[in-house]
């Protein structure tokens, strides 16, 4: 299913964006230097954009040509000291193969050793193409986060592959992973302390031009701030404010031109909107889109709102203690959960249509998470699951398309469920 088909079906349990109705008090909530919304109701849909600044701060499809209003300059790169080949629309971006992450428990104050592992991310395997987006959910505590780390290089992976643009960043070091990193960039969950409160926004935006002196110029870096803030949907005379001086959504926009600082190609996104009210979640995530539309960039989307996920996400991940346990187009996971977790998840995201509502399908999980120190030995879900059996216990389900299903699941019971009857 196509983008624009999934984002154009209608959907009957995304109250947090669908019902998100971006209002002039919503506009007012974002600051005076907010961008003002569209008064007549615009729901948060890829159609509909709801950033009437934004629509002001439109550019071309290509990144890489300038205009003359905020529209993104390209400034000549140095020659990279490992060539990445050039990949056409719809290749993959990003791939990712037998991650694995796992934190030592040692003992001991003079001779330390190791005594254990906390397996935060355990065996995961990722594809992203170019202008694409995916969704990864999970209980707290699942790895999405340390996956995030792993894959923006914050963190050392114990073993596997990270490829971006065909480099293995893995394998780089130096200048050669200075260079790569470019090409993947973050934008941090809290808009409040991902920001430097003792600089100003042009400083903090222009900052990787610093690192990386040979993207921009250093006289045109200001005008490149400028552009980068305008593109945002923010007013650029304000460069010289401090973080303080915005609200919580504009700085998330902040945040957000900072990491198109580099004109990355792939942007992770760590629950951007989570620390965000309902109306500027909506705001933001029509910025997202917009962006993506315009520059080819393609996003790995955490977070815990269901709804804001099959929203905006073309595939997703879901993952438990370490795991991917299901995988696949967005559309079909929701529509038909073949993973008894996956179902779980499901059953909790509210129902706006009251119709509906008891119709809904309670799937409470029993028990609690098992440590990651510890993980169970087979299934990792099985000490919560009610379809366990032995066989759980003995063998590893592998993350594979099963039978009468179109996405790949890691369960050896998996089976389709409608988790609200008739809302398919």
């Amino acid at each position: 299913m196509s983008k624009k088909s999934a984002k154009d079906t209608p959907r009957e349990e995304n109250p947090s964006v669908d019902a998100a109705v971006a209002s002039d008090d919503a506009g007012r909530a974002e600051g005076p230097d907010a961008p003002k919304t569209d008064a007549s109701g615009t729901k948060a849909t890829s159609d509909a954009k709801v950033d009437a600044t934004d629509e002001k701060a439109t550019t071309g499809g290509d990144a890489g040509k300038p205009a003359a209003t905020a529209k993104v300059t390209e400034a000549p790169r140095a020659a990279e000291p490992t060539t990445a080949p050039v990949l056409d629309k719809g290749e993959n971006v990003l791939e990712v193969r037998d991650l694995v992450k796992h934190f030592p428990i040692t003992q001991g104050i003079v001779l330390r050793r190791k005594v254990g592992a906390v397996q935060a991310v355990d065996g995961i395997n990722l594809d992203l193409r170019r202008g694409e987006t995916l969704g990864i959910v999970g209980e707290s505590g699942c790895g999405k986060s340390t996956l995030a780390k792993l894959l923006i290089g914050l963190e050392r992976p114990t073993s596997g592959t990270i490829k971006v643009r065909g480099q293995d960043l893995t394998e780089l070091r130096g200048g050669d992973l200075l260079a790569a990193r470019r090409n993947i960039q973050m934008v941090f969950q809290d808009p409040y302390t991902s920001l430097n409160p003792r600089m100003t926004v042009g400083d903090l935006i222009g900052e990787p031009f610093e690192i990386h002196t040979d993207v921009v110029p250093r006289q045109g870096r200001r005008q490149r701030v400028q552009e980068l803030l305008e593109l945002v949907g923010l007013n650029p005379d304000h460069i010289n404010r401090y973080p303080h001086q915005f609200s919580g959504g504009q700085r998330q926009r902040i945040g957000i031109a900072r990491a198109l600082a580099l004109e990355p190609e792939v942007l992770l996104c760590d629950e951007p909107v989570s620390a965000l009210d309902v109306s500027i979640q909506a705001q933001v995530i029509n910025l997202l889109e917009k962006l993506q539309d315009e520059l080819g960039l393609s996003y790995l989307f955490i977070a815990h709102d269901l709804s804001v996920v099959r929203h905006i996400a073309d595939k997703l991940g879901v993952m438990y203690l370490g795991r991917v346990v299901e995988y696949g187009n967005a559309e079909e996971i929701y529509e038909a959960p073949t993973h008894p977790y996956t179902q779980a998840l499901l059953s909790a995201v509210p129902v706006p249509d009251p119709k509906l509502r008891g119709m809904r399908d309670e799937i409470v999980l029993e028990g609690d998470v098992p440590s990651p120190a510890n993980p169970p030995s087979g299934c990792r879900f099985r000490t919560r699951c009610w379809k366990a059996e032995d066989v759980c216990a003995e063998e590893t389900p592998l993350l594979q398309v099963r039978e009468n299903s179109r996405h790949a699941s890691a369960c050896h019971f998996a089976q389709k469920r409608d988790v609200v009857h008739g809302a398919a």
